[in-house]
């Protein structure tokens, strides 16, 4: 089966053919620094992270290009700066290391490149002059604007003429505008922030940099374009995000680059995933259902406990990528049973992970019928119900194959299983504590065996022991599962 996607720009699931097999080129927009990444900003993350690790193992590593942008000069980052009264850069910089570290902890490869906005300035000043001299942009007031009307085209991703995007469409009508819907490419900064040096400087309100139209910074759709030709030209195969950003950031992205180059496809394949909502509603802060990254995985603000980053990846990609995911404690619980399951069917197989292992492991394929799923527009939902499968089996080559897959779904490493394989073996380190695992899990089964003969007292006798030695318990619907208290 060759690898099929559904390309937004056709509305249809296409046959992937890039642009050169020797070096297939994927732009993913990245986050915006200014706080802590929410869990709708990890679907992106992941699920394009799977698409690069499937787009290497179908074309080899050395012929593909993933690049991830980082936003670092927004009007969001400056409010932050100010409020906080601290510089920009400082925001920017303990944003970004935030963001790597969690999502690290999600199990995702670093990019090929991670341009950032403020270190292409030059470009986009480049790209918005050969828009003005083409006809496409126009200055007023300080400003520089996309002339929306001069394209013939836009509208083509979100299949959307100009006409019904102006009917309901919330945009900045300001004075200076010939059309309400053109957008704007660079902005005015006031002077007296000269000599901050941009996103790296040390003003707390507005960055600038000096360009043909004064001194002033860009807009946020143009940073995308200039960095997308940048590595990876002028017409590459894949880009990629969430759906928010079909209209207007890719749209305008569209529209910019293609007149910029003439070309009249800015990427082949547009690809982007569905919506994300907290316990059935929209997640928002006024709802109190905001959840970053780092709540989940370093705090007990949702369902109680702090989330291994195994299992939030494994929530997500039990949904297929375009459909909206329901963000729930009671698939964070079922995910957390799954993938612990696995890794311990793995262990029962007598597959080890000493260090000497380690070469012999990485020579074993993931499963045929696992990629036969991805390969079908990222089907991830039909390769975790393959993993059950695999789970069944019963020899070494079995747990081989199991591990493997794991493996290149991000979901285990051999270290992650190393670790594991540890804290099945006895006493051992967890988080500081002296845990012996047998005993807990002798303890567990017996607990088991007096709910089963309803001898309530005793199970309960058994937890209360437990819990005095620093375990807590997860009664789910097929097995019982232990943390370390936090």
């Amino acid at each position: 089966m060759s690898l099929k996607l559904y390309n937004t720009l056709s509305r249809k699931k296409e046959l992937f053919k890039p642009i050169n097999p020797e070096k297939v080129g994927m732009y993913v927009c990245g986050p915006t620094v200014y706080d802590h990444a929410h869990i709708g900003n990890a679907r992106p993350i992941i699920v394009f992270d799977v698409l690069y690790r499937l787009l290497r193992y179908l074309y080899g590593e050395a012929h593909v290009t993933y690049v991830r942008n980082i936003t670092d000069v927004d009007d969001k980052i400056n409010a932050r700066a100010a409020q906080e009264g601290v510089s920009i850069g400082e925001i920017t910089a303990r944003t970004i290391k935030q963001f790597h570290e969690d999502i690290k902890a999600l199990g995702v490869l670093p990019p090929d490149k991670e341009p950032r906005a403020t270190e292409h300035i030059e470009g986009m000043i480049a790209m918005i002059k050969t828009l003005i001299e083409r006809g496409h942009a126009y200055e007023a007031d300080g400003h520089v604007l996309f002339s929306v009307s001069s394209d013939q085209s836009y509208g083509c991703l979100s299949n959307r003429s100009p006409d019904e995007m102006r009917a309901g469409a919330r945009v900045d009508v300001a004075s200076y505008k010939k059309d309400p819907m053109d957008f704007v490419l660079w902005k005015p900064s006031p002077q007296e922030a000269r000599g901050g040096g941009g996103a790296g400087g040390k003003q707390t309100s507005l960055p600038g940099w000096d360009s043909p139209w004064g001194y002033g910074r860009p807009g946020w759709h143009i940073e995308c374009s200039v960095m997308s030709e940048k590595y990876l030209g002028k017409t590459f195969d894949i880009h990629g995000g969430g759906a928010d950003l079909i209209f207007p950031h890719h749209e305008n992205e569209i529209a910019q680059s293609t007149c910029a180059h003439g070309n009249a496809v800015m990427a082949k394949y547009f690809v982007h995933n569905g919506y994300l909502q907290v316990e059935g509603e929209k997640m928002s802060k006024s709802l109190g259902n905001f959840i970053t990254i780092h709540d989940l995985l370093k705090t007990e603000k949702f369902g109680g406990r702090k989330w291994p980053g195994d299992v939030l990846r494994l929530v997500m990609l039990k949904t297929h990528y375009r459909q909206p995911i329901d963000w729930t404690t009671k698939a964070l619980e079922q995910a957390y049973g799954e993938l612990y399951g696995w890794k311990e069917k793995i262990l029962s197989l007598k597959v080890s992970f000493q260090e000497g292992n380690r070469d012999y492991y990485s020579g074993f394929p993931p499963a045929k019928t696992v990629i036969d799923h991805l390969k079908n527009d990222l089907n991830t939902a039909g390769a975790i119900a393959e993993l059950h499968k695999l789970a069944k089996a019963d020899d070494i080559s079995d747990g081989h194959s199991l591990f493997a897959t794991l493996n290149f779904l991000g979901l285990a490493s051999f270290d992650s299983m190393a670790r594991f394989e540890t804290y099945q073996e006895g006493t051992t380190i967890i988080d500081d504590q002296d845990i012996n695992v047998g005993r807990v899990e002798e303890l567990i089964d017996n607990r088991n065996a007096a709910r089963e003969a309803r001898d309530w007292n005793e199970a309960d006798r058994i937890r209360d022991e437990l819990d005095a030695m620093g375990i807590v318990l997860k009664d789910g619907p097929e097995r019982t599962t232990w943390e370390i208290k936090r």
